[in-house]
């Protein structure tokens, strides 16, 4: 197919995408009860289905990235860079009048990942992993000495993140992210094969929960071909792990005679991948076209755009735009939101669609029996307090990580502003 061709063939399928992303209210749900008790500000710009609220709980947080909640209602946020030499945040509240009063530095140590699990609070640097241990509340009892379970992970500046989740079994998950894209051969456009840097990044990386100090040498490389993931999360209804991964950058630059600058802002897809011991999910070798509905082979590999590849690479369990940034994924078990809403994921998209000029939003994807059993669909949009389509100013706000409260509530991050935003929902009354 020439890339005229290709470029009517990728419009007509953007049509089909666009339609499955539509949002399905333009309703804006305004405060109630459930919502002025958690906070003093609704979050009024946020666009959400009907019943739902939502509020800002705290803002000016400097890059929050990812976060956890305890039993107690203790709010853990992960911050990207030191802020007066401390990298998490405790929120709190003290006289349990639902408005958070107290916020508490602690940790020197950069980075992203932050999770509880089976007593301890997991937390990344961009090299190792440490932990700090609970008390039945779910709050740090010592703030100043955690433990270092992991250590000496690849960190060279780009895609460090070294985002985490734990399963119920005793291991902790670490994404180690690519700091190059293609792994070409210097001063070619040759990939090389096979692609030394798998060895150490491109893939998710097993560790145990209760050992100190591990490196490489001690865990397990569990799944690689994956560049870069950022959100990641142990579904318990079917005990295995899901992935996020972020598409590789431009193909056109390069590769014209393949490649149209219209190809490149809608290809490649970003993933989802349900991940297991042993999988390969095709980095840098392939990527997954969501026009094909195949794996294609990279042009640093031979590809032309239609030339399928990855035999052995695993499927995508689902697929979503090109530059939407998926930052976060979340397995929603509350109770809180209706039933339609249980054991499905929760995704927070960090970027945007230049093309579908759609982005900065929480979609939803339904499950049923451990898979998507339907099309996603826009959750909580207008972070970006703009239209994006015709924007009037600046993007206000960017969605990055997701935590459910104990209530059943869901929190969001916004690393651009430094929110927190929760989610409520109230069954309208009969």
């Amino acid at each position: 197919m020439n890339p005229f061709l290709r470029t009517l063939s990728v419009a007509s399928a953007l049509v089909a995408v666009s339609g499955l992303a539509a949002y399905k209210s333009d309703e804006t749900t305004t405060p109630n009860a459930e919502n002025t008790k958690y906070g003093v500000t609704a979050a009024t710009d946020l666009k959400i289905p009907a019943g739902f609220s939502a509020t800002i709980l705290a803002e000016d947080l400097e890059t929050p990235r990812h976060l956890a909640v305890g039993k107690g209602g203790d709010i853990y946020v992960k911050i990207n860079k030191l802020k007066d030499g401390k990298a998490i945040y405790r929120l709190r509240d003290t006289n349990g009048d639902g408005v958070i009063d107290e916020k508490t530095g602690f940790g020197d140590f950069k980075g992203s990942g932050i999770f509880i699990r089976q007593g301890y609070l997991y937390a990344s640097s961009n090299t190792g992993v440490y932990r700090y241990k609970l008390n039945e509340k779910e709050e740090v009892i010592d703030v100043n000495n955690p433990e270092q379970i992991v250590k000496g992970l690849v960190s060279k500046g780009r895609d460090e993140a070294k985002n985490i989740a734990v399963d119920n079994n005793g291991y902790i998950y670490v994404n180690v992210g690519s700091y190059d894209e293609t792994c070409k051969e210097a001063g070619t456009n040759k990939g090389k094969m096979p692609c030394p840097l798998l060895d150490s990044v491109g893939g998710i990386w097993r560790f145990k929960t209760g050992q100190l100090n591990q490196q490489y040498s001690d865990g397990t490389r569990y799944a690689t071909g994956l560049k870069n993931v950022v959100g990641l999360d142990w579904n318990s209804s079917t005990n295995s792990l899901f992935v996020m991964m972020h598409g590789r950058g431009k193909f056109h630059d390069v590769f014209p005679n393949y490649y149209t600058p219209q190809d490149s802002e809608k290809l490649p897809a970003e993933t989802m991948y349900e991940v297991h011991e042993g999988d390969d999910a095709g980095w840098p070798y392939v990527y997954y076209d969501p026009f094909q509905k195949k794996k294609i082979l990279c042009p640093e590999y031979g590809g032309d755009g239609k030339i399928t590849g990855g035999e052995k690479a695993i499927n995508p369990v689902a697929d979503f735009p090109a530059h939407f940034g998926p930052n976060a994924v979340l397995f929603y078990t509350g109770k809180m939101f209706p039933a339609k809403y249980k054991n499905g994921a929760f995704i927070a998209f960090h970027g945007q669609s230049p093309v579908l000029k759609k982005g900065y939003m929480v979609a939803f994807v339904p499950f049923k029996n451990g898979k998507p059993s339907g099309p996603w669909e826009v959750f909580a949009d207008n972070f970006a307090g703009t239209d994006l389509a015709k924007p009037t100013g600046p993007i206000q706000h960017r969605p990055t990580g997701l935590a459910q409260g104990p209530d059943g509530s869901l929190y969001v991050t916004d690393d651009l502003n430094g929110t927190l935003y929760r989610i409520a929902y109230k069954a309208p009354k009969k």
